[in-house]
């Protein structure tokens, strides 16, 4: 009997030594594929109270709980990456192991990360904001007029958009008061322009002297009027983004070195190329948008206007919100 009993008792020490290096393989085993390699310290037995274990990219640092099975002889193990010693029943083999305290701080900082990247990126239905000043001090009159002449010159030898240079017969740089009031800015020349080479001299620049005239304004006393392009694209179609982008070190410097409070944009090419959005017109126009410090009003092209009379009305209620944050009272009908 005794001889009995104590067969069952070495037969059940071999089982739950048996299992106790099973679990021990299959821990090491965990540990070896998550990438990190292990060995054993000598001095075998103990817990490191202050432990600190890396695994991928993620950290977990503080004291190490103790338990009553931690108190039997298990072997500490140490990574040779991390350097630290943290005893082997104490941790989840996982590459995710945070702290629910790290785990929220984590969070919101990526919440915040997040919302930051977003607010600096266009969307489809939010302008970006220009609020950027200008870099230029303000220049006097006989300063701005050097700085034009110059800039003239440059136009004129311009020969990014060979299309465009084939196509033209003179580039069109700009009209009107060198300390204007407002900025109109348009799209590109017609076939009028292209001949004087003067902006808006057209029938689409004959309405926009009306307006001009309608909103208790002069030309070429009160405003300066340029155009997104300064070459006529072939038959007038659209001007392409590149053109666009081709021509803006020209029409961002005249707006600099002119440094307008108000500019008006006329069609969805001269939003594209100010407001840098592909928003509808109708989406932008009743309120003010910024560029630089300068106050922007989006209202439709001229030449829209000839095709669709019915949208002056619009037009006009787009003038005389401008007129009213110039302090200026609209004509008595």
């Amino acid at each position: 009997m005794d001889g009995q009993s104590s067969k069952e008792t070495r037969g059940q020490e071999f089982i739950e030594q048996g299992e106790l290096l099973g679990a021990a393989r299959q821990l090491l085993e965990s540990y070896h594929r998550s990438g990190l390699r292990w060995m054993i310290r000598p001095e075998g037995v103990g817990i490191d109270v202050a432990s600190r274990v890396s695994v991928g990219s993620a950290m977990v640092t503080g004291p190490v709980p103790t338990s009553a099975a931690s108190a039997s002889p298990m072997p500490v193990v140490r990574s040779v990456a991390s350097g630290p010693l943290t005893n082997s029943s104490a941790i989840t083999p996982s590459v995710n192991v945070l702290s629910q305290e790290d785990s929220k701080e984590n969070e919101l900082a990526r919440a915040k990360k997040t919302t930051a990247a977003n607010d600096s990126l266009p969307s489809s239905s939010v302008v970006p904001a220009q609020d950027f000043s200008w870099k230029l001090p303000v220049l006097d009159l006989t300063e701005r007029e050097s700085r034009f002449e110059k800039m003239k010159k440059q136009v004129a030898a311009c020969k990014k958009c060979p299309e465009l240079v084939a196509y033209r017969t003179r580039t069109v740089f700009g009209d009107g008061c060198l300390n204007p009031k407002v900025c109109f800015f348009g799209e590109a020349p017609g076939a009028d322009e292209d001949k004087q080479g003067v902006p808006f001299v057209g029938r689409a620049g004959q309405l926009l002297d009306k307006i001009i005239e309608a909103s208790q304004l002069r030309r070429p006393e009160d405003v300066y009027i340029l155009n997104s392009l300064r070459c006529r694209p072939p038959n007038n179609r659209t001007p392409a983004p590149e053109e666009v982008e081709n021509c803006r070190p020209f029409f961002e410097m005249q707006l600099e070195v002119l440094q307008p409070k108000y500019i008006v944009c006329l069609g969805a090419v001269a939003v594209r190329a100010i407001l840098q959005t592909n928003v509808s017109i109708g989406s932008l126009r009743g309120k003010f948008h910024n560029y630089r410090g300068a106050k922007v009003l989006v209202t439709y092209h001229p030449a829209y206007l000839l095709r669709n009379p019915d949208a002056k009305k619009l037009v006009w209620e787009d003038m005389q919100i401008l007129m009213k944050d110039m302090g200026i009272k609209p004509p008595k009908k």
